[in-house]
């Protein structure tokens, strides 16, 4: 188990409950050991592993200086990247690559207007040897097209059910995986992040979180434009 995050109040981050802006951070590098996270040189994530989300929690907006080391080190990072975090932001910053070539990628949240009859998906390819794919339903629908290592679509409107979701290179019948049973409830945003080797181990696989713009307090932010 990795620890919840560590919530300071110096250097910008914050563990008021009004905070005006949300942080998670997803462990994506399949080849990467469990990992310790600093913003401005405060230690806010320990002992993350690869495949797991931290929960969000509240970060006061600005630019911040981000390293990932491996858990219980401080010497060589395995990441430095520098994000700024927007005001009223929800954000998934996903760590990708494989080593020695990792990054950080910030994934946000957009608001939009919720229908109570549909569920938002959409599709963040984060497999670095996988080469582009499309995200088809078995009949050979495509809900996603062409999409590149690091790229994450936008959300797409589908009916709350049960699907069976498949990948495949991208113009290709050929399916690398299978996601069945994916139980897709009304008024919530979901993705569908690909994580693991196509080539290897730890295998492809999906990640399928609830995204934090189907709950998180929404009162200090702005109220979308029809």
């Amino acid at each position: 188990m990795y620890d919840a995050p560590f919530q300071s109040p110096h250097d910008g981050f914050s563990a008021s409950v009004d905070g005006r802006s949300y942080l998670r951070v997803l462990h994506a590098a399949p080849n990467a050991p469990p990992v310790d996270i600093y913003a401005n040189n405060v230690l806010i994530i320990r002992r993350l592993p690869y495949s797991r989300f931290t929960q969000y929690f509240p970060v006061l907006p600005g630019r911040y200086r981000i390293e990932v080391f491996p858990t219980g080190t401080r010497t060589t990072p395995v990441i430095v990247a520098v994000v700024d975090i927007p005001d009223r932001a929800i954000i998934t910053a996903a760590a990708v690559g494989v080593l020695p070539n990792l990054s950080l990628l910030p994934i946000a949240d957009p608001r939009l207007p919720r229908r109570p009859d549909t569920v938002y998906i959409r599709f963040a390819h984060l497999s670095p040897d996988a080469p582009a794919v499309d995200v088809t339903l078995p009949n050979g629908t495509v809900l996603f097209r062409n999409v590149s290592f690091r790229q994450v679509t936008d959300y797409i409107p589908v009916p709350p059910g049960t699907y069976t979701l498949q990948v495949r290179p991208a113009g290709s019948t050929q399916v690398v995986l299978t996601v069945p049973n994916v139980r897709l409830l009304p008024n919530r945003f979901l993705t569908v992040y690909a994580v693991g080797l196509a080539g290897g181990r730890p295998p492809l696989r999906a990640l399928i979180p609830l995204d934090g713009n189907t709950y998180l307090p929404l009162t200090s932010f702005p109220t979308p434009t029809p």
